[in-house]
């Protein structure tokens, strides 16, 4: 992949390595407070109350019918993702978001140890989804959850990106916490990674020094000629992206 940033870049001032570990050591304080802050948010939210759902709301998987209960595959809770979905769109013009953050939900073995189940609930036709799912080589479970998105999404905007938990108990569900936008982000690492590194992400939102070289508005998306950036390697090893359920 070419090189998006340039070469006329700023850098930080070159030091000692007792001064750096000593700036390094003064960051590390506001690291672990950060990480502290993070921990009491997630006991905070597990302490949020429930509401019920219908565990018998349709979905369709990749044997036809289930319900919403059956997604959970026996376990006790669930973390579902409904993925964006452009019916009869070929699949560069696909979500480029959602692609991303699919893409890094790989390993499910150390998830499903804890009791808990990752599925895609996809927002269109499974048929038609399920192509772009084989496409990109994804192996978690995947549904259709077109016809029952406002039970599901009740209060919420259909056609975006949500990470919605859920408890089942007994033949009860119970939704326990759901995100949007930069919430999602947890799906993944690119971001945290890059977020390590002297450039960070290189987006406008940055609070980074003067002569910091920022990506342009178009650079700084998720797609590049034409397509989301994670399909590319699918491509470029010849899988097919054709997404046509009936192809003549």
């Amino acid at each position: 992949m070419k090189n998006r940033m340039g070469n006329d870049l700023g850098a930080p001032k070159v030091v000692d390595r007792t001064t750096f570990q000593a700036q390094l050591d003064a960051l590390r304080v506001r690291e672990k407070a950060h990480a502290k802050e993070g921990n009491a948010i997630a006991a905070a939210r597990r302490r949020l109350p429930m509401v019920e759902v219908d565990g018998a709301t349709p979905l369709i998987g990749a044997n036809g019918p289930v319900t919403l209960l059956d997604t959970f595959e026996g376990r006790r809770m669930l973390i579902a993702y409904y993925f964006m979905w452009y019916p009869g769109k070929p699949a560069p013009d696909q979500c480029e978001g959602c692609t991303l953050y699919t893409s890094q939900v790989r390993e499910l073995s150390f998830i499903h140890s804890r009791d808990v189940t990752y599925a895609t609930f996809c927002q269109g036709l499974y048929e038609e989804s399920a192509r772009y799912r084989d496409f990109m080589g994804w192996k978690m479970p995947w549904y259709s959850a077109e016809k029952s998105l406002d039970t599901l999404l009740v209060g919420r905007r259909v056609g975006m990106m949500h990470l919605v938990c859920y408890l089942r108990q007994g033949s009860k569900v119970f939704e326990t916490y759901w995100t949007t936008g930069r919430g999602v982000e947890v799906m993944g690492n690119s971001y945290a990674l890059l977020d390590l590194t002297v450039y960070g992400r290189q987006e406008a939102f940055e609070d980074s020094p003067d002569g910091w070289k920022k990506l342009s508005e178009d650079e700084q998306g998720y797609r590049i000629d034409g397509r989301p950036i994670v399909q590319w390697p699918r491509v470029n090893a010849g899988y097919s992206d054709d997404l046509r359920i009936n192809k003549s």
